[in-house]
């Protein structure tokens, strides 16, 4: 018999239901799956680097094998097509075996010795520091991202490679696709011998609360609106005990086009922006939001080639009412702006059931620059500003907030003389006040696609992310799940095989001896 609040999975299509109704966690539940995290948590660290990268290999092999399954499934609660579907699920594989050739690098250990001796302030003990995994942590699932954001995302990856059991909270836009994911990874965690709990999900709004309260919880890992993050922020550090807690929360991403490529580029620029705007319904936290464009005929042939494409894009379905309401009530405000007007509109939807959005371009004069125009809209709409100079596109740069990430269009050559092109002393002022503010700038591209990889950083300042230090995307993210330990003077045997004098028979690392850095 069911007893508590129930989950109704439904499709954006259509408004139905598109399933059976789950039932939330109980608070009783909850702590159970915490205190099988916890217990949990040995077994995982023993399984040593070598011994989880095995386990993340046969997660991606159980989700490969249930893929059919779950691209149709997350496709009927999200309503984001199953090409979108099927590349993000190839991502997510991906990314939980890149995370196994972290573990395999060994590099992200920061393994250090000191060796006993002199030094200018007396002995020296002997010392040896490396990285060792905080304990279960409690990921967030994103409604945009049902697979590379969600159950088996970045957030669950990087902590399970770092050794430590994860508790996910499903989103409610797609419980049923969660469940399926935490499935697949428990099947791949079982084939591995890692056990069976080092994935859980719980579902319900006050089960992931009362997860951030739980005091076998070491740390978080959340993607959402900001509202949410900052109440679950709140929550992590007022617990008798705080807790770390990274969110990437929300912030507008500018894209700036300078005024020679908006003369060499205008229809490839119009393209890409609009594409980039309204890929899966502007439903992306890198979603530009923002375009600084120049005043004048080059930039006026951008704008009309930019209009004819946002013409042209059809309405798409959003995630779920709440964000589709989310997105006409900010798409309104920014209606209401004093200087505001609509450039374009996309087609209207053919449907009146569902949860639909209408991709929408608008302009407004430099001087509205402030207030609701530097807020993120979450949803398929650009927001125009046209720049009579470069001194008032730095201006209007000096006045953005902080962001993920801020793309730069512009017409710059390299030689042997350094920098030349039309817009290269411009470019170099924009990059200078970007990096102040954002943590990934790209150059003439645009900042939808984040790629899983060593160097990527997704993140930045607050509100953009609560912790501007850290990563949930590339090799980096696996730090956040770590924290350092030094052992003084422990004998050889004791001691973590990365840090003692002579590693295992075939291992190579990446260390630091006696302050040189060397591959042993």
């Amino acid at each position: 018999m069911q007893t508590g609040a129930m989950i109704t999975s439904m499709n954006p299509r259509t408004g139905a239901p598109a399933g059976e109704e789950l039932e939330e966690t109980s608070p009783e539940e909850v702590a159970a799956r915490c205190r099988e995290a916890a217990q949990a948590a040995a077994g995982l660290e023993a399984l040593g680097r070598h011994g989880r990268a095995r386990m993340l290999q046969a997660m991606a092999d159980a989700l490969e094998a249930r893929r059919q399954e779950a691209v149709a499934l997350a496709d009927l609660e999200t309503a984001l097509g199953g090409a979108r579907l099927e590349g993000e699920l190839t991502r997510t594989t991906f990314q939980l075996r890149f995370f196994a050739e972290v573990l395999e690098d060994g590099a992200y250990l920061e393994a250090t010795i000191d060796h006993a001796g002199p030094s200018p302030m007396g002995p020296r003990p002997d010392l040896r520091r490396l990285l060792r995994p905080l304990g279960p942590v409690a990921v967030f699932g994103a409604s945009n991202f049902p697979f590379a954001f969600s159950v088996p995302g970045g957030d669950t990856a990087s902590a399970l490679a770092a050794g430590c059991p994860v508790v996910v909270k499903g989103h409610e836009a797609h419980p049923r696709t969660s469940l399926l994911c935490a499935e697949a990874l428990a099947e791949g965690a079982a084939r591995s011998g890692a056990g069976e709990h080092a994935v859980a999900v719980v579902l319900g709004v006050e089960a992931g609360r009362r997860l951030v309260l739980d005091p076998s919880i070491a740390g978080v890992g959340f993607t959402g609106s900001l509202a949410g993050g900052r109440l679950l922020h709140e929550l992590a550090a007022t617990r008798p005990s705080p807790i770390p807690f990274y969110g990437e929360l929300g912030a507008l991403n500018a894209l700036i086009v300078c005024p020679g490529a908006a003369a060499q580029r205008p229809e490839e620029i119009a393209a890409g922006l609009s594409g980039s705007f309204t890929l899966g319904a502007g439903q992306f936290c890198t979603k530009p939001g923002l375009a600084l464009v120049p005043a004048g005929p080059a930039g006026d042939a951008l704008v009309a080639a930019l209009a004819a494409e946002v013409a042209s894009k059809p309405s798409q379905a959003m995630l779920s009412a709440r964000v589709a309401n989310g997105f006409l009530d900010g798409s309104g405000r920014l209606r209401q702006v004093a200087s505001s007007r609509p450039l374009a509109e996309g087609r209207p939807p053919d449907s009146s059931e569902g949860w639909w959005s209408t991709p929408l371009l608008l302009e407004v004069g430099p001087g509205a620059l402030e207030g609701t125009v530097l807020e993120e809209c979450f949803g398929p709409v650009l927001v125009l500003v046209r720049y009579a100079s470069g001194e008032q596109l730095l201006q209007l740069v000096d006045r953005l907030g902080p962001a993920l990430a801020a793309a730069v269009h512009a017409e710059v050559r390299t030689g042997p003389d350094g920098l030349g092109g039309e817009d290269a002393s411009l470019a170099a002022d924009l990059l200078e006040r970007l990096t102040r503010k954002v943590g990934r700038i790209v150059w003439n591209g645009y900042p939808t696609g984040v790629a899983v990889s060593w160097a990527m950083h997704h993140g930045g300042p607050y509100p953009a992310t609560t912790d501007p230090l850290h990563s949930s995307v590339g090799a980096s993210a696996i730090r956040r799940w770590l924290r350092p330990v030094a052992y003084q003077d422990v004998p050889e045997a004791l001691l973590p095989p990365e840090v003692r004098d002579e590693l295992p028979a075939g291992e190579r690392l990446l260390r630091r001896v006696d302050g040189r850095t060397r591959l042993a």
